[in-house]
């Protein structure tokens, strides 16, 4: 049976809440609501910004005369919990119990299930949903390997974490364009924003992927990336960092913010553009670290990539797109899409759930 109503669309992100309220796949409007690192920075942990980045939500709910009663359906950006396949599930309560307790990373994307519940609930609907978490995980067993037993992954309960949503819709919205399936195509996609996931999309899957948030891949405003195993030991025992602030340096606390003491990458760029050494240092080091990424992955189908496809908040940079293009379009044709297709993605599940889709069981 089809419903009609407004569809709102949660996405927390480490340092801003986006929020976006959509009429089928027509959008009535979408803020960015900027949390400042220092007001972050306050919450011992991700979970206690719960009550703060709620009431930012319901107060734009409001600013936009938007009543509770005109939301048919709330969805928001999934968590980190447990691996599972692409798709469009319901909350349920173990999901919020393992968002909540961050069972493979503190991360404010887990916020998304637990605060759409909240006010689907708080709204009188009958539950809430996420669409293709960042724990999606499609690679084969043989990329799962890491070089020691010890280090690799229990599929089971642990996977890669990267942007998955953005990633596919993304991937959709340029198999659109050229009038092909998102299936018959080989894509390298590039999430640039507060953390970097590089994947290759072969043929509808993405078979590999860098776990952006634990400290794989280019660093970011706020991630530190790939580091230096033997250096990391000798911190971690040097008896001057507890393991929840290694935590944090490593996910939170590291690129940009560890280098300069701010995320914002907009704010480096210009110095960098000033002349500033240290930002052209650093802005050179994440385009060089980013195309090594998208390198990387041209090797997993035999150099057979039919698009590079740039998104994420910071491909909105003209000049870091372009210093990064001028590395990769040696590989295959290169495109932007400047910001994010993840409220457009969440509204489109969401649709189709309204539309009659049965969602998924996470258990």
């Amino acid at each position: 049976m089809q419903k009609k109503g407004k569809i709102l669309a949660i996405n927390p992100g480490a340092t801003s809440t986006k929020m976006s309220v959509y009429e089928g796949e027509k959008e009535v409007f979408t803020e960015n609501i900027k949390h400042p690192l220092e007001e972050v920075q306050k919450f011992a942990e991700v979970a206690d910004q719960f009550d703060y980045r709620k009431e930012t939500i319901l107060q734009t709910l409001e600013k936009h005369g938007v009543g509770r009663d005109e939301i048919a359906i709330v969805i928001g950006r999934g968590g980190l919990t447990r691996p599972c396949e692409s798709g469009t599930y319901r909350v349920n309560e173990l999901m919020k119990q393992e968002c909540h307790d961050g069972v493979q990373g503190k991360h404010a994307c887990n916020l998304g299930a637990l605060i759409a519940d909240s006010i689907a609930k708080d709204f009188g609907l009958k539950e809430a949903y996420i669409a293709d978490p960042g724990i999606v995980d499609e690679r084969p067993d043989h990329a799962k390997i890491t070089g020691h037993p010890v280090f690799d992954l229990d599929p089971k309960r642990e996977g890669v974490i990267w942007h998955c949503l953005n990633q596919k819709m993304t991937a959709k919205l340029y198999a659109r364009e050229v009038g092909k399936r998102y299936e018959d195509l080989n894509l390298i996609i590039a999430h640039i924003g507060g953390g970097v996931s590089v994947g290759i999309h072969n043929h509808g899957r993405v078979v590999e992927v860098n776990r952006a948030l634990c400290g794989l891949g280019a660093y970011s405003p706020t991630r530190a990336g790939s580091i230096n195993a033997s250096k990391l030991i000798d911190v971690c025992f040097s008896g001057e960092y507890t393991k929840d602030k290694i935590k944090k340096m490593i996910t939170a606390e590291g690129g940009f913010v560890a280098y300069l003491g701010t995320n914002d990458s907009l704010y480096v760029e210009t110095k960098a553009l000033e002349g500033d050494p240290k930002c052209k240092l650093l802005v050179d080091a994440f385009c060089y670290q980013v195309s090594l990424e998208i390198s990387r992955l041209a090797a997993v189908v035999k150099g057979k990539v039919d698009a590079i496809l740039l998104t994420g908040g910071i491909s909105y940079s003209k000049p870091w797109m372009k210093q990064i293009t001028e590395q990769v379009d040696w590989i295959a044709p290169v495109k932007v899409y400047k910001g994010e297709n993840e409220m457009l993605a969440l509204a489109m599940c969401a649709n189709e759930v309204l539309q009659g889709a049965e969602p998924k069981e996470y258990k």
